[in-house]
């Protein structure tokens, strides 16, 4: 069982392709799935997948309608996964945590930013106090952060588990390059300044160059060049046509990961998967996921991003990309991340139900 976010709309979130590639690969492998999802007027007025077609999904009106409607489930669900943003999340994790008889898990899909929230005292939908209740902690973010979960929060079990994709909604597709340079993201304050950097000014300096930047949310302030093509919203159904039309494609990361390190976004890993060259930001831990040079370009001002787009020539990016989709298929697949699930899951689980040592049966 996952309470999540979002799994119904990808609208100005990366929640829900992760909850969708998960899902499918748990069912998949057997599992019953039910995803519980806050009927709140955004999503339900931006919903590009109203009915998913994996699992069970069941929406609710509020933390009295949950309980009310999904109390047994919850309490008889191998494994129960509050996820971050959940609207009301410290009461619905504190309900969880009180009647939910298998392995209780918190999957942090903002690692960075719920511990920052934590340290000021105002994050909506996570107390500390709710940290060490938790079973498991699925991490977004690898690296230090994790000892900080563990020493400063009192986390029993911080685990990585990155961002995911699914494959098959993701494959490489051919067609006609429109762009030069492309990015896909939801405006936030913190990335604007590294899109200005990597995206906007490239696109000034060269006129007649192309690029895109795909997203919802962006303010009127922002000075779009004429070179560069604004499309709202895209749909998951329509990122790798997306993806495929670019020369290359930009990775700009949210400024509290950038100073964690180990934080790969879900854009990075679906863009490498349709084996479109990945430009990125820099930041520790990447190294880890991707060879720089080989498998990913990384840059740090326009001079970089022009360099790359002037000098790599077609076999490059194409080999490249190539490499790129064999890390991620062999490494952060939805079906790879349910299995490391159902394992922790099912060890915690028996090591709740086994006997403590020296009892008899």
């Amino acid at each position: 069982m996952f309470l999540g976010l979002s799994i119904t709309s990808s609208w100005g979130n990366g929640h829900a392709t992760n909850y969708r590639g998960l899902v499918r690969a748990l069912e998949e492998r057997g599992h019953d799935v039910l995803f519980l999802e806050r009927d709140t007027q955004w999503y339900r007025d931006n919903r590009d997948l109203p009915a998913p077609p994996h699992g069970r999904t069941e929406l609710y009106d509020s933390v009295q309608d949950l309980q009310q409607r999904f109390a047994a489930e919850v309490a008889h669900a191998d494994l129960v996964v509050v996820g971050s943003y959940v609207p009301d999340g410290i009461e619905v994790a504190q309900w969880v945590q009180s009647i939910a008889g298998g392995t209780r898990a918190f999957y942090d899909i903002d690692t960075p930013v719920t511990l920052a929230a934590l340290e000021r005292g105002d994050c909506a939908y996570l107390s500390p106090e709710l940290v060490p209740r938790f079973d498991l902690y699925l991490s977004f973010t690898a690296g230090p952060i994790l000892d900080v979960l563990r020493d400063r929060f009192g986390c029993r079990r911080p685990v990585p588990f990155h961002c995911l994709v699914d494959p098959e909604a993701y494959p490489p597709a051919d067609g006609p390059l429109r762009w030069d340079l492309g990015y896909l993201g939801t405006f936030s304050e913190d990335r604007q300044p590294v899109l200005e950097r990597l995206l906007l000014e490239p696109a000034r300096r060269r006129p007649a160059l192309r690029f895109v930047v795909a997203g919802p949310q962006y303010p009127s302030s922002v000075d779009w060049p004429p070179n560069v093509e604004r499309i709202e919203h895209l749909p998951p159904s329509e990122h790798p046509g997306f993806y495929a039309a670019q020369r290359m494609t930009l990775n700009v990361t949210r400024a509290d990961m950038v100073r964690a390190g180990w934080s790969p976004s879900v854009r990075l890993f679906e863009a490498a998967a349709c084996a479109v060259p990945v430009i990125s930001d820099r930041w520790d831990g990447i190294e880890e996921f991707f060879v720089p040079g080989h498998e990913i370009l990384l840059a740090d001002g326009p001079d970089d991003v022009l360099q790359i787009l002037e000098n790599m020539d077609h076999d490059a990016r194409r080999d490249m990309g190539r490499r790129a989709r064999d890390r991620v298929l062999a490494e952060h697949t939805a079906q790879s991340r349910a299995v490391a699930l159902e394992r922790m899951a099912m060890d915690l689980l028996g090591e709740r139900l086994s006997p403590p040592s020296g009892s008899h049966p």
